[in-house]
């Protein structure tokens, strides 16, 4: 058993993953910014703790880390305000990257998106671009640490019913659906092959513990 942490609990991806991880015995605790959301947190199994990460330090983030063994990172802005897609996206995951650090929890999984990366040559102009630079600067801080981290890069998310199946090898445009995304983030926990890896999938053919472990 595993004490999870989800920063962004209330996300479709999220919501997805936390009943898997309490189907199988993890302690499972679910970061929200809006208490409204607090029920349907418990209503799948997990601990709702309600706390706006964009909004806390370093310390403050520590705090809310401090007894876990995981923390997953799948929040965001969700787009739309440049500001506030570099505050969330690239700020906060930054500070609970040294938080993480500072609180003792040494397994950090971020979702990330397929073609995040320094070099995604995308004009400051277009829409895509706050996003673009958030992730990456946030990726790239990750991996330059010492924690056991792993980077999820999933291609376009859909509401598709779950496969069990993805590609890593060769994902194309990678369109991968939230419920696959979600079984890839809770095989990727119990999965030491995972460690120091940007893993880049979309649906495909492989079963995902299969694909993960390569």
């Amino acid at each position: 058993m595993a004490k999870v942490l989800i920063i962004g609990a209330h996300g479709k991806v999220a919501l997805r993953l936390a009943p898997q991880l309490t189907a199988r015995g993890d302690e499972v605790t679910g970061v929200i910014r809006n208490a409204d959301h607090a029920a349907d947190i418990a209503a799948i199994g997990a601990t709702p703790l309600v706390a706006d990460v964009e909004r806390l330090d370093t310390a403050g983030i520590a705090e809310i880390l401090r007894g876990h063994d995981v923390v997953v990172w799948s929040a965001g802005a969700g787009g739309g305000n440049p500001p506030r897609t570099y505050a969330v996206d690239r700020d906060a995951a930054i500070r609970s990257i040294d938080a993480a650090s500072d609180a003792g929890v040494r397994r950090y999984v971020m979702v990330s998106y397929l073609g995040s990366r320094l070099d995604h040559g995308l004009p400051e102009d277009h829409f895509f671009f706050p996003y673009a630079e958030a992730k990456a600067a946030a990726d790239e801080y990750l991996r330059a640490t010492d924690l056991d981290w792993t980077i999820l890069a999933p291609g376009p998310l859909t509401l598709d019913e779950p496969t069990g199946l993805i590609e890593v090898a060769d994902p194309g445009e990678g369109r991968v659906s939230r419920a696959d995304v979600a079984s890839v983030i809770a095989a990727t926990l119990v999965e030491p092959r995972t460690l120091h890896r940007t893993i880049e999938f979309g649906n495909g053919a492989t079963p995902i513990a299969e694909a993960i472990a390569g």
